[in-house]
């Protein structure tokens, strides 16, 4: 009986190296191998022409890389850019190129489907098949970056976790991808480049503050109230706003990054003023500034979008505190790829 082959890219180098060795070759073939899997991204060991027909074949036999393929990609009016994803095992995620004047940014998945159930989210709509292994995380940016230098000629200058799926819920295998990502030997990305955002798990929040991470964290938070919070994101009410009060002060105290809050305002949901003022107060609990999200609607009206002047409501009562506020107009509605659209309604089957 065939036993399965084990994909590659779950190895280290030293287990490359270790591989070599016990088949009577140089430890130093290890290393070639997983420069050309990682750096130069191989998408088959015919790829790698500095190595012998012969190591080819070897590795044929025992491995196979389990690369991902574009299946569709779709082009916003705005130049966003979607693609469709499908892993070795069919399933389909999807992820974005976010171009502006000056930068390029990819948002990325990290799951297929969702853990959580944030109302106002068509992501959240799928149920969780599974997490996405490093090298698939992986395989999302280069694809992107590839992307960024065919249409904008120049590398991708950002990194979001803000695709499908709740990073922290992925966390061993979101680090290994972010760790590849900033290796010399991989996309060598600095980390103050790249997002985590996650919903707000405390007990993972402050994982990532004793793992003494470098990258910088982003909380959607979208009210201070718990009732409220728990309304818009019913899983929240496991993680009262006092705990991830607590979990983020205690990532300040660790990593000295300023957090972001992302906050969508909906009509009739959080646009009183006691909404604002619970968020200014919560703001003043640690660094933070404050990216206000327009809304995306998925299809029914129980979510709106709320009128301008709640939205300059806001503003004017985050500034008026010293407190930094951005309003993120969303790309690509057109074609399901703004924030809160991803649900795979173009999967080709």
């Amino acid at each position: 009986m065939q036993t399965e082959k084990k994909d590659i890219r779950a190895l280290t180098k030293e287990q490359l190296r270790d591989f070599f060795v016990a088949q009577g070759d140089k430890a130093f073939r290890g290393n070639q191998v997983y420069e050309w899997l990682w750096n130069k991204g191989a998408h088959s060991f015919e790829d790698m022409t500095n190595i012998a027909k012969v190591t080819r074949n070897l590795l044929e036999e025992h491995f196979v890389i389990n690369h991902i393929k574009v299946d569709q990609m779709q082009r916003s009016a705005d130049g966003t850019v979607k693609n469709a994803v499908r892993l070795h095992d069919d399933l389909v995620v999807e992820s974005v190129l976010i171009p502006t004047e000056t930068r390029t940014t990819a948002c990325v998945s990290s799951q297929v489907g969702c853990s959580l159930d944030c109302n106002f989210c068509a992501t959240a709509r799928l149920k969780r098949m599974r997490n996405l292994n490093p090298d698939e995380i992986y395989d999302q940016v280069v694809a992107i970056d590839n992307e960024s230098r065919l249409y904008y000629d120049r590398p991708l200058s950002n990194i979001v976790f803000m695709g499908m799926g709740e990073p922290l819920m992925n966390y061993n295998n979101v680090l290994k991808a972010i760790d590849k990502i900033t290796s010399p030997e991989g996309l060598g990305m600095s980390p103050k480049r790249i997002t985590v955002s996650t919903s707000g798990v405390p007990k993972m929040i402050k994982k990532l503050a004793d793992d003494e991470v470098k990258f910088k964290l982003a909380v959607s938070l979208h009210s201070a109230i718990d009732e409220v919070r728990s309304g818009i994101m019913p899983f929240s009410a496991k993680f009262p706003l006092k705990d991830l009060r607590e979990s983020l002060e205690y990532w300040y105290s660790k990593t000295k990054s300023r957090i972001t809050y992302e906050y969508v305002v909906w009509k009739g949901i959080n646009d009183r003023k006691e909404d604002i003022d619970a968020l200014v107060k919560f703001c003043k609990y640690v660094p933070s500034k404050v990216n206000l999200i327009e809304y995306n609607p998925i299809d029914d009206g129980e979510f709106q979008q709320a009128n301008p002047e709640a939205i300059d409501n806001y503003i004017k009562a985050l500034e008026q505190n010293g407190i930094v506020v951005v309003v993120r107009r969303s790309r690509g509605k057109d074609i399901d790829a703004a924030c809160g659209q991803l649900a795979n309604k173009n999967e080709a089957v």
